[in-house]
């Protein structure tokens, strides 16, 4: 019986919103190593585009994460990012600090904006 429930109601597919998307782009580019920490999102708009500003904090630990933190310092400000409906009209780096003890830590602060496309 519970069968012909699953083909009478097929699953229904989950819409992930902007931020949710930006988050899993961050977190590829950042090679799975690196932990959110914070994330603050606000409305931006001008005269001729709306759109949200992303500050996020993103944890990268030991040695290997760290390399990987590195690369995504590097890659960031040029990276071409595929959101659906959306523009990343700027991506910066804002603050990078590394730790040594216990164990090597990179800590990459960012600042994004995003433009809804019209």
């Amino acid at each position: 019986m519970a069968s012909d429930l699953a083909a009478l109601h097929p699953p229904r597919l989950v819409r992930r919103s902007t931020t949710e998307r930006l988050r899993a782009a961050l977190l590829a580019l950042a090679e799975q190593r690196g932990e959110m920490l914070v994330h603050r999102e606000k409305a931006w708009a001008s005269i001729t585009f709306a759109g949200t500003r992303h500050a996020l904090s993103l944890r990268f630990a030991g040695a290997e994460a760290v390399a990987a933190g590195e690369r995504f310092v590097a890659a960031l400000p040029e990276h071409e990012f595929a959101i659906p409906g959306q523009l990343v009209a700027d991506a910066t780096v804002s603050e990078v600090e590394h730790r040594l003890l216990p164990e090597p830590q990179l800590v990459v602060g960012c600042e994004l904006l995003l433009l809804e496309e019209a």
